[in-house]
């Protein structure tokens, strides 16, 4: 039985022309796939959204849409941040799909995950929240500052949904109410929750990188940290307004 669904994969891409010789085939043949066992449309597309690469990133998206259909690609003037390319390419894909699933391009998410997304989507989820099921594949460092990341998070209340990154499953329907959103410093998976819709969560094992290196150093980690702290709570602008009071009641007890 075939499926009317839209997909569109949307894969964020900064200087990968290693790793994405290796994973784009293993994109088309889990849509083929889908495809094939009625989950999804044959309409179904792999959106790249090059994020100013200064390597062969981008020629090798062009080649990939010139050998097939279901690749597709949008480039970034500059730079702009892992943050801005995944919400570049979500809002290009909301009005051509019915669902977007956004993945990075290392290989390292479970992509036969989809398959249980999209799956949760037909029984009434809009969001589905890719969630890791362990971190043996983190160093104990990694492992040990993304537990204190998400503790601390938590404490600021801002609200996420823990081991989530940006592997998850968003209607095209909530994509348009989250298009009303102006953040500057974009913490994506702060603000999917802040949205509503029912939603829900797929586990899975998260691997190695398949080739290449992580373009997420540990600065990078701290700026979204910062960013998602700064965008979606008040207890910083409270913490300082509490201590400006404090200053001011000592300055006026001297």
């Amino acid at each position: 039985m075939k499926s009317n669904t839209v997909l569109w994969m949307v894969i964020p891409c900064y200087n990968e022309e290693v790793v994405l010789p290796k994973t784009a085939p293993m994109f088309l043949a889990q849509l083929n796939h889908m495809v094939a066992e009625g989950q999804i449309s044959d309409e179904s597309r792999i959106l790249f959204v090059n994020d100013g690469s200064s390597d062969d990133t981008w020629k090798l998206i062009e080649n990939f849409s010139k050998q097939d259909k279901h690749y597709i690609g949008i480039a970034q003037s500059r730079n702009r941040g892992h943050q801005n390319a995944v919400l570049a390419g979500l809002m290009e894909a909301m009005d051509h799909c019915d669902i977007t699933i956004s993945i990075d391009c290392d290989g390292q998410d479970d992509i036969h995950a989809m398959e249980e997304m999209v799956k949760q989507y037909h029984e009434g989820s809009d969001i589905v929240y890719g969630v890791r099921n362990n971190r043996d594949t983190d160093s104990w460092f990694k492992r040990t500052t993304a537990q204190s990341y998400y503790k601390l998070l938590n404490r600021m209340d801002v609200e996420v949904v823990y081991n989530h990154a940006d592997y998850r499953l968003v209607s095209s329907k909530v994509l348009h109410y989250f298009a009303d959103f102006h953040e500057v410093n974009l913490f994506l998976r702060g603000m999917f929750p802040l949205v509503g819709f029912r939603s829900t969560c797929v586990y899975y094992k998260r691997e190695e990188r398949v080739a290449g290196k992580s373009h997420y150093p540990l600065s990078k980690m701290l700026h979204l940290a910062f960013d998602g702290i700064t965008s979606l709570s008040i207890k910083p602008i409270q913490m300082i307004a509490g201590a400006g009071l404090f200053i001011d009641s000592s300055e006026l007890s001297g």
